[in-house]
């Protein structure tokens, strides 16, 4: 599927379009300002005029997005959870609690508990993050790390890009995540330490490798294409690192998988 931040700086019902034009077989929503991406009627009629389902959403985690629907994060998170109800979708993208969040945080693996069993139909699919370096300091924003495996969740997102930031193999990070890897997030990076979203292939990342171990994992999730092309020119351009995007997933994807 087709995560809609792939598209930005256009709009959310631009990802609807370009996952339609390309071939995509679903589009996950990241949640942010734009009105249609908050919006389940708005979306629902995205999804049925071009005919592309709604796999996943993504919470509103960013630090961009720390306002919208409200300043509770746990309202936000179960707007995010009603939204993916609305448009019967399985899977909510959360990111860990930001250092500043401390009662979020204080109470971040029970609060997920709780809301896993008020909407049992969903997985709460915890981001791992990266470390933010800044010359020669490096500090995590993130409590109580940026790797969720070391906090343990029922469920996990696994961002191959977000890997190569922390410097981490993303094979190493599926084996430690197991049974637990709901999502993945596919794009490149080349491990300088910073996040990239890179058009898979384009970098130095195992993504191929990590594509076809899935169906040994016994993974049953979904596969987003999450790569900026904030910079393209045109928007043929950005169809094109889109289009190319798909190619590498279904190239290397199990039959039984998704992108």
């Amino acid at each position: 599927m087709l995560s809609s931040s792939s598209v930005f700086p256009e709009p959310t019902a631009a990802a609807f379009e370009m996952a339609a034009t390309l071939g995509y077989d679903g589009v996950e929503v990241m949640v942010w300002t734009d009105p249609v991406s908050q919006d389940a009627g708005a979306l629902r009629g995205l999804s049925a005029h071009y005919g592309v389902p709604v796999g996943s959403v993504h919470a509103p985690c960013l630090l961009v997005t720390q306002r919208v629907w409200s300043p509770d994060p746990w309202e936000r998170l179960r707007r995010a959870a009603r939204l993916a109800t609305d448009l019967a979708a399985p899977t909510v993208v959360v990111h860990p609690p930001f250092t500043w969040q401390r009662d979020y945080a204080r109470g971040f693996a029970d609060g997920l508990a709780d809301m896993t069993a008020e909407f049992g139909h969903l997985r709460f699919a915890v981001e791992n993050m990266y470390p933010v370096r800044l010359g020669r300091r490096e500090f995590v924003p993130y409590v109580p790390g940026w790797n969720p495996v070391e906090a343990g969740y029922p469920a996990y997102t696994l961002d191959i890009s977000h890997c190569a930031a922390a410097r981490t193999d993303p094979l190493a990070m599926a084996d430690a995540m197991a049974g637990g890897l709901a999502h993945v997030h596919l794009g490149d990076g080349t491990g300088e330490g910073r996040d990239e979203h890179l058009v898979p292939g384009r970098g130095a990342q195992p993504c191929a490798d990590l594509l076809g171990s899935l169906g040994r994992r016994g993974f049953t999730g979904a596969v987003a294409v999450e790569v900026a092309t904030r910079r393209a020119p045109t928007r043929a351009s950005r169809e094109a690192d889109l289009a190319e995007s798909l190619a590498f997933a279904r190239r290397y994807l199990p039959a039984a998988q998704h992108a």
